[in-house]
């Protein structure tokens, strides 16, 4: 495997971040992505041990990087996973029919909450 259409090859994620902060500084880069390493108390040590840790924030980082230098930009990532779908809720059973209810009375159908526990009032 050769890294030759890589843009980011041979550069270190040390370097990038470096020259982001020197480009944007902290606060631009914080709004810029939304990371709290950028955000609160930022330095390069722990903006790297976060990145180095978190794929999705290390591409958004990466990301911009190519922008900024007006690198080429990667291809889609081509997944074989599914596509996400929209998660269904799950229906309600079906309520009990009135004739139901009525067979099987419970101790809150005559007034009395809990009258199984507690006894009934006088």
């Amino acid at each position: 495997m050769t890294q030759t259409n890589n843009p980011l090859h041979g550069i270190t994620l040390e370097a990038i971040v470096t020259q982001l902060v020197e480009h944007y500084g902290w606060e631009e880069l914080g709004a810029r992505i939304k990371i709290r390493c950028f955000t609160e108390d930022p330095s390069i040590k722990s903006s790297l041990r976060f990145l180095r840790k978190t794929d999705w924030a290390r591409e958004k980082v990466e990301y911009l990087y190519l922008k900024t230098n007006k690198l080429p930009l990667p291809a889609a990532k081509s997944s074989n996973a599914p596509a996400k779908t929209a998660a269904k809720k799950p229906t309600k059973p079906a309520q009990k029919s009135a004739q139901a209810n009525t067979a099987t009375s419970s101790p809150a159908t005559d007034g009395q909450i809990n009258s199984h526990i507690w006894g009934k009032r006088d």
